[in-house]
């Protein structure tokens, strides 16, 4: 049996960016983390925690927290689209390594956009063969330059989004470099079945990010953006959404892994005084249905 180690993100206090007035801000962001119990956070945003590494560890060690991984999106599946994401992997990698972080949580762009319009083309098998690779370079320069494992991260709206989408990836991707970021709020929303993918990819999964879906919201939703339907409440506290969590946590602990599992209930926007009851109450209900440990 392995062991799922429960954190939290700065998503699940409605962080989307790194600078933004209506987000809460950073400080009290880790004081209520600390205070609901976590030991464990994501990074979020570049920019939105203190870019300093001496600032930044000093003021995770003050609150008992330790870091579990960088998050960052790539624009690896464009021609030209190494530089960019090079430069912004780079700089959340370095401050991500020096944290004593194991992971980068890489996620793709988008084909739709925040107001609904398509904006870019799916992308054909020759295009998702193209891209694989690419990530799979990715991965590789990760770990040589910084020693971390990259964690690809389904998104809906993203061109890694649908189950066939996330298997071809898988595919098309080298599991030396890169593993899977099963984050079990987005693969319900666009339609997959996150336990399928525990049974069929077991060694590929290399983290977790937990989070459910209201499936009366996400019946409403359809056609809207990701954006537009979050605004709306279709990432929900569980336990009132979807996937059911204590059977993927079984799942989850039955690898021989020891696995970080962040909660991301994604709120944007929201006010500031919403996240902490609702990350107390989600901790309580993890760790009394087999949610691994927070310390």
């Amino acid at each position: 049996m392995g062991k799922v180690h429960i954190g939290t993100a700065p998503d699940s206090w409605g962080v989307w960016y790194a600078d933004d007035p209506q987000q809460t801000p950073w400080s009290r962001f880790l004081d209520e983390v600390a205070r609901a119990g976590y030991t464990r956070i994501e990074l979020g945003p570049y920019g939105y925690l203190p870019t300093d590494p001496v600032q930044l560890k000093a003021e995770l060690d003050r609150r008992g927290l330790t870091m579990t991984a960088g998050t960052t999106f790539e624009q690896l599946h464009r021609p030209d689209g190494w530089e960019a994401t090079w430069r912004d992997v780079a700089a959340t990698a370095q401050l991500t390594a020096a944290m004593g972080a194991k992971h980068l949580v890489v996620m793709p762009s988008m084909w739709r956009g925040a107001n609904g319009e398509v904006v870019e083309d799916r992308l054909d098998h020759e295009g998702q063969a193209r891209h694989g690779r690419q990530v799979t370079e990715l991965g590789r320069r990760v770990a040589e330059e910084f020693g971390l494992r990259t964690q690809y991260h389904p998104h809906a709206d993203g061109h890694v989004d649908t189950q066939d989408t996330v298997e071809r990836f898988l595919e098309e991707t080298d599991p030396e470099y890169v593993n899977l970021c099963l984050d079990t709020g987005h693969i319900s929303y666009c339609g997959g079945d996150n336990l399928d993918l525990i049974r069929r990819y077991p060694d590929r999964i290399g983290y977790v990010h937990l989070k459910q879906v209201d499936p009366k919201i996400l019946a409403e939703v359809e056609g809207l953006s990701f954006d537009e339907a979050v605004s709306r409440g279709v990432m929900c506290e569980p336990p009132y959404g979807v996937p059911e969590l204590p059977p993927l946590l079984d799942a989850l602990a039955a690898l021989d892994a020891e696995l970080s599992a962040i909660v991301e209930q994604d709120m944007y926007p929201c006010s500031p005084d919403v996240p902490l009851p609702i990350a107390e109450r989600t901790l309580a209900y993890l760790r009394s249905h087999g949610g691994g440990e927070s310390s």
